[in-house]
C-alpha cells in the first residue's frame, strides 16, 4: 500500500514537473519569437555586464563616484558602439576605439576653458563623426566613440589634473567591455544565425496555430483573429529578413547561404499562401481576400462563414495540427512524424486530394506545399535525414530539392552606392548636423552655460538613422515626449534613492538594460529610460535638483528644434521627394520580380527570382519606414495619412503575390509534376505595362500612358479556345496570384492619381 502511495506521489510529481517544463518552454518560445535571435536581450545583458564589471573593479580600487560614473559610461559606449559582425573585426574596432577615446578626453579637458575654440572643435568633431559613417560599421563606431567620450568629459568636468586617472578609467572600461564581449557574453555570427533560425521556426509554428484558430473562430471573433494573423505574418516576414541579413557572415559556404535563403523564403511564402487559402475555405461565400489586409477593411461576414462539418473539414483541421508538429524542430523524427510528413506531402498529388469543394481542395494543396517547404527548410538547417519511411511523394520532393541544390548558383554581390559629394547621404547629414549643432550650442548657451551640451546631444541623436525632414521631426517629438516623462520619473526616483549609492547604481543598470531592450521597439520609451538614468547619475554626482531636470527638458526641446531647422534649411530632403523616390524603386523591383517570374513560368530562361524578391522586400521596408512621418498620429493631414496607409498596404499585397509567383516559378526547372505554360507570357504583358506606367508617373507627373483594366486574367487565357486550366498545372497554381497582382496594380492607380482608361488624374503629388 505504502509503495503504491509513493509511486502515485512520484508519478504526480513527475507529471507536475513536466507540466511546468512545458509551460516554461512555451513561455520561452514566445519570448524568443518576440526577440528574434535574442539580439535585444544579448545587447542589454552584454552592456549591463560590462558596466557592472567596471564598477566592481573600480570599487576594488576605492575610486571616487565621479570616476565610477565615467567608467560606467565608457563601458556602455564601448559596448554598444561596436557593431561589426565578425569577431575579429569587433576586436580591431575596439582596439582602435581606445586611442580615439583618450584623444577625445584630452581635448575635452584642455578645451573646457576655451569657450570659442572648444565649441568650434565640438562642431568639427560632430561633422567628422557623421561623415565617418561612409566607411561602414567601423567608421560609424569610431565616430560615435569620439563624440560620446568628448561628451562624457564635459559631463564629468574633466580637467588636466584628472587626466591620468581618467585615462586609467577609460582603459578599464574598454577592457571590461572586451572581456564581456569575447568571454562572458560571446556572440558569433553563426550563433546569432542559429538563434534566428529557431525564432523563424517558432514564428512559423505560431502562424500555423493562428490559422487553425481562424478556421474555427466564431463570426464575432473573426476580426480579432485576422488582426492577430496579419501581425504574426508580419513578424514571420521580419524574421525572414533578419536571417537574410545575417547569412553572409553566419554561413561560410556561399552556396549554402543562398540555399538557406531560398528555403526560408519558400517556407514564408507557402505558409502565408496557406492562410489565404484557408480564409477562402472558411467563407461559404468566398471572402474578398484582396482587401482584407487594408487599413480598417471590413471583414465580409456572409452566409454561414463556416465550412460544413464533414469528413474533409475534420481532416483539414487534423492536418493543420500535423503541419504545426512538423514545423517545430525535434531531435528524433521517428516513424510517426515521417508518416505525418508523407500524408501531407501526398496532397501535392491531385489523386490524393479528398472529395470536397474547390476551396477546400485548394486548402489541402496549400498544406501539401507548406509541408514541402518545411521539409526543404529542415534539409537546409539540419542536413540529411532518414529516408527509409519515405512515400513516393516524399521521395519526389527530395529529388526536387536535390536538383535545385545542384543547379544553385552563388548570388552576386550587391553593388556599391555610386553617389558622390553632397549627394552622398553621409556627407549631406554631416553638414546638416553641424549647422544644427551650431544653432544648438548658441541656444543651449542662452539657457545654461554649464549644461548647453544637452541641446547638442539631442540635435546629434535626432539625425541618427533618419533620412528626411519628416523623420527628423518625428524623432525629435518622440525624444521630447520620452524626456519629459523620464524627467518626472527622475524626480520621484531621486527622492527614493537619496544617499544610497549602490541602490542608485543598481537602478542605473536596470534602466540601461531597459534602454537597450526597448530601443528597436520605441524611441520614446528608450528616451524615457535614458532621462531617468541621467537623473540617477546626477544624484550620484550630487548635482541633482529639480531645476536641472527642467533644464534637461528645455535643452532637449532646443536641440530637437535646431535639428529640424537645419534639416529644413541645409540640403533638405523633403519627405514627399524621398517617399516618391522609394516608391519608384519599389515599383521597379515589383516589375522585375513579376516579369522574370512570368517569363520563367512561360518557359523562359531561369533567373535568381528569390534574390529579386529579396530586393523587393528591402525596398518595400525602406518605403514603409520613410512614410512614418506621413502616418504618424499627430500629423494634421488625416486624409493623406489614410491614403498613404492604403497605398503601402496595396504594395504589400502586390509584393506578396509577386513573391508567390517567384516561388512557384522556382519549382519549374526541377519538378516532374508541373510544366511551363507559354500562354502565361501573354497574361503577364498587361501587368508589366501597368507597373511601368505607374513607375513613370511617379518619376514624372507629366508622363503619359494609362493603366489598362479589363477582362480577368483567366478569360484572357481562354481566348485561344483552350478552356480553363486543368487542376495541377502550373497555370492553375499561379492564376489566382496573377489575378490578384493584376487587380492590386490597377488598384494602385487611384491613390497615385494615374488615369485608368478615360479617367484623368486629379492631384499633384504621387504619394500625397
Amino acid at each position: 500500500m505504502l509503495r503504491r502511495v509513493r509511486g502515485s506521489w512520484r508519478t504526480g510529481r513527475n507529471g507536475r514537473v513536466r507540466a511546468v517544463r512545458r509551460r516554461g518552454g512555451a513561455i520561452w518560445d514566445r519570448f524568443a519569437a518576440s526577440d528574434p535571435g535574442l539580439l535585444r536581450l544579448t545587447a542589454g545583458v552584454r552592456t549591463v555586464s560590462a558596466i557592472a564589471l567596471t564598477l566592481v573593479v573600480l570599487v576594488m580600487f576605492d575610486s571616487d563616484v565621479t570616476y565610477m560614473v565615467a567608467g560606467a559610461m565608457t563601458a556602455m559606449t564601448a559596448t554598444f558602439a561596436v557593431k561589426d559582425t565578425l569577431v575579429r573585426d569587433q576586436a580591431i574596432t575596439l582596439a582602435l576605439g581606445l586611442p580615439v577615446a583618450l584623444a577625445a578626453t584630452s581635448l575635452g579637458a584642455f578645451l573646457t576653458s576655451q569657450v570659442v575654440l572648444g565649441d568650434l572643435f565640438f562642431v568639427a568633431l560632430i561633422f567628422g563623426a557623421v561623415y565617418c559613417r561612409r566607411f561602414g560599421e567601423r567608421g560609424t563606431a569610431l565616430g560615435l566613440v569620439g563624440f560620446q567620450i568628448y561628451f562624457l568629459s564635459l559631463f564629468v568636468g574633466a580637467a588636466a589634473a584628472t587626466l591620468p586617472t581618467l585615462y586609467g578609467t577609460l582603459a578599464l572600461g574598454f577592457a571590461c567591455s572586451a572581456v564581456v564581449r569575447f568571454a562572458v557574453v560571446p556572440e558569433t555570427p553563426r550563433r546569432v544565425l542559429t538563434r534566428l533560425r529557431d525564432a523563424f521556426r517558432t514564428r512559423l509554428a505560431q502562424l500555423v496555430s493562428m490559422q487553425i484558430q481562424m478556421l474555427d473562430a466564431d463570426p464575432g471573433q473573426l476580426e480579432k483573429v485576422l488582426d492577430d494573423m496579419r501581425r504574426r505574418t508580419a513578424r514571420l516576414h521580419e524574421a525572414a529578413l533578419m536571417i537574410q541579413g545575417r547569412l553572409e557572415e553566419g554561413t561560410k559556404d556561399a552556396d549554402k547561404a543562398a540555399l538557406l535563403q531560398r528555403r526560408v523564403a519558400e517556407a514564408e511564402i507557402a505558409t502565408e499562401r496557406l492562410g489565404m487559402l484557408l480564409l477562402n475555405a472558411r467563407s461559404a461565400e468566398r471572402a474578398d481576400t484582396l482587401t482584407l489586409h487594408l487599413p480598417n477593411a471590413p471583414v465580409p461576414v456572409t452566409g454561414d462563414w463556416r465550412p460544413a462539418e464533414d469528413d474533409a473539414t475534420i481532416a483539414l483541421r487534423r492536418d493543420l495540427a500535423a503541419l504545426q508538429l512538423l514545423v517545430r524542430p525535434s531531435g528524433d523524427e521517428g516513424t510517426a512524424v515521417a508518416h505525418i510528413r508523407n500524408r501531407l506531402l501526398g496532397y501535392r498529388e491531385e489523386e490524393r486530394l479528398p472529395a470536397a469543394s474547390p476551396a477546400l481542395q485548394d486548402a489541402f494543396r496549400g498544406i501539401g506545399e507548406a509541408a514541402r517547404s518545411v521539409l526543404g527548410l529542415r534539409l537546409a538547417l539540419d542536413g540529411p535525414q532518414d529516408e527509409s519511411d519515405d512515400s513516393p511523394a516524399t521521395t519526389r520532393s527530395r529529388e526536387e530539392f536535390d536538383a535545385e541544390d545542384i543547379a544553385l548558383a552563388t548570388s552576386d554581390e550587391a553593388g556599391e552606392d555610386d553617389r558622390t559629394g553632397l549627394r552622398r547621404p553621409t556627407t549631406r547629414a554631416a553638414f546638416q548636423v553641424s549647422v544644427g549643432s551650431v544653432l544648438a550650442i548658441i541656444g543651449g548657451e542662452l539657457l545654461s552655460s554649464q549644461r548647453w551640451y544637452w541641446a547638442v546631444l539631442t540635435c546629434w541623436v535626432v539625425f541618427l538613422n533618419t533620412a528626411s525632414t519628416g523623420e527628423i521631426l518625428v524623432k525629435g517629438y518622440r525624444r521630447l515626449i520620452g524626456t519629459v516623462l523620464g524627467a518626472v520619473a527622475g524626480v520621484a526616483l531621486a527622492g527614493v534613492v537619496g544617499g544610497h549609492t549602490w541602490l542608485a547604481f543598481a537602478l542605473v543598470l536596470v534602466f540601461i538594460f531597459a534602454m537597450f531592450f526597448t530601443a528597436p521597439l520605441s524611441y520614446a520609451v528608450m528616451s524615457f529610460f535614458v532621462t531617468a538614468m541621467l537623473g540617477l547619475l546626477y544624484t550620484l554626482l550630487n548635482s541633482y535638483s529639480f531645476d536641472v531636470l527642467v533644464l534637461r527638458i528645455e535643452e532637449t526641446a532646443i536641440g530637437a528644434a535646431c535639428g529640424v531647422v537645419a534639416a529644413v534649411l541645409v540640403l533638405p530632403v523633403h519627405t514627399d521627394r524621398r517617399t516618391d523616390e522609394l516608391l519608384g524603386t519599389v515599383l521597379d523591383r515589383l516589375g522585375d520580380v513579376a516579369s522574370a517570374a512570368v517569363e520563367q513560368l512561360s518557359g523562359g530562361a531561369a533567373a535568381d527570382l528569390l534574390g529579386k524578391a529579396r530586393d523587393l522586400d528591402t525596398a518595400l521596408d525602406e518605403l514603409r519606414a520613410s512614410t512614418t512621418p506621413l502616418t504618424y498620429p499627430i500629423t494634421p493631414l488625416r486624409g493623406r495619412r489614410q491614403t498613404v496607409r492604403y497605398l503601402v498596404a496595396l504594395l504589400e499585397t502586390c509584393a506578396y503575390q509577386a513573391r508567390s509567383l517567384a516561388a512557384t516559378a522556382e519549382l519549374l526547372p526541377h519538378s516532374r509534376t508541373i510544366a511551363a505554360d507559354p500562354r502565361l507570357h501573354r497574361a503577364g504583358r498587361r501587368i508589366a505595362h501597368n507597373i511601368s506606367v505607374l513607375a513613370a508617373h511617379v518619376e514624372d507627373e507629366a508622363a503619359g500612358g494609362e493603366v489598362r483594366s479589363g477582362a480577368s486574367i483567366a478569360s484572357t487565357l481562354r481566348d485561344d479556345g483552350s478552356g480553363t486550366p486543368a487542376a495541377g498545372t502550373v497555370t492553375s497554381r499561379v492564376l489566382r496570384h496573377l489575378q490578384r497582382l493584376d487587380e492590386g496594380v490597377v488598384g494602385l492607380a487611384r491613390p497615385l492619381n494615374v488615369p485608368v482608361a478615360d479617367r484623368q488624374p486629379a492631384a499633384k503629388s504621387a504619394i500625397g
